[in-house]
């Protein structure tokens, strides 16, 4: 009578292991990977905004902000973890 309460659980927990690897674990990295990028922006860096707009980094504010360089004479105050979607150059790889 016991086993037959444990094998109830058993796809229920199947299930949640599926859901860790096919979502939560590539959202985590998703996630890790963005603020790693969020921390290494630099001045003239290109970027695209979570609006779409791509921008160039003219400085980097605090910790949170930056200003970016819509188009000549204009430039915008964004917050860095929320306000920056991509980024477009990519960096060289270190040998």
């Amino acid at each position: 009578m016991e086993n037959s309460g444990i094998g109830q659980f058993i796809p229920l927990i199947l299930i949640f292991v599926v859901f860790y690897f096919f979502l939560i674990r590539p959202q985590q990295k998703k996630v890790k990977d963005h603020k790693i990028m969020v921390e290494s922006l630099k001045r003239g860096d290109k970027v695209i905004t979570s609006g779409g707009i791509i921008a160039t980094v003219e400085r980097v504010m605090d910790n949170d902000r930056a200003e970016i360089s819509i188009s000549d004479d204009v430039k915008v105050e964004i917050v860095r973890s929320t306000g920056i979607q991509g980024l477009l150059n990519t960096p060289e790889p270190k040998k």
